[in-house]
């Protein structure tokens, strides 16, 4: 099924010629507009404490609902990734951060509203001194410190969180060898 298969008409001139174009794109036969099917930005966060726990979510809504996550989100449209990472974390846990570290990205996709929808995940490393106190808000149900022995990958129900947390675990990217500089963390 093409990504764009949902879209049965030409968003410019309303044409039923909106026809597949190569597998990225879509192209209308009448007015010549094409529209490309590239990846939205989400941003995730391992947050680790100086007691090298991690912080993890368990989603409130679909999909997914009730199983476990990590902190963060869709990019609005005008932010940067950090921006949206930064957001996301103030959203989702009320903390105000300021130390993070790019790790890496896993292509995912994401079913929402009856779509799938392609997404490049970006994961960070984000350190928080052991006074914070996050909260769960927007849509996580609950927030808990685990022992980084305790997670189990295969208990997070997003398939790229899964395999991130599966490829930091086994790179050891959240160990306290992969320390950045603990700054300051306001909730």
């Amino acid at each position: 099924m093409h990504p764009l298969d949902k879209f049965g008409y030409c968003p410019v001139c309303g044409s039923r010629h909106f026809e597949e174009n190569n597998f990225k794109s879509k192209k209308c036969r009448d007015c010549g507009f094409t529209y490309y099917a590239n990846p939205c930005s989400a941003t995730v966060a391992f947050i680790m404490n100086e007691r090298g726990q991690l912080l993890v979510a368990t989603r409130a809504k679909e999909p997914a609902k009730g199983t476990l996550d990590l902190v963060g989100g869709f990019v609005d449209m005008g932010e940067t990734a950090e921006e949206g990472l930064l957001r996301e974390i103030q959203e989702e846990t009320g903390m105000s951060v300021d130390n993070y570290q790019y790790l890496f990205s896993i292509p995912n996709l994401y079913e929402y509203s009856g779509m799938t929808i392609h997404t490049l995940d970006m994961f960070f490393l984000v350190r928080v001194p052991d006074n914070v106190q996050p909260k769960a808000d927007d849509d996580v149900a609950e927030l808990r410190w685990m022992a980084l022995e305790d997670v189990d990958y295969r208990k997070f129900g997003l398939h790229s969180i899964s395999q991130g947390v599966k490829k930091a675990l086994e790179k050891r990217l959240l160990s306290p060898s992969s320390t950045i500089n603990i700054k300051s963390c306001s909730n």
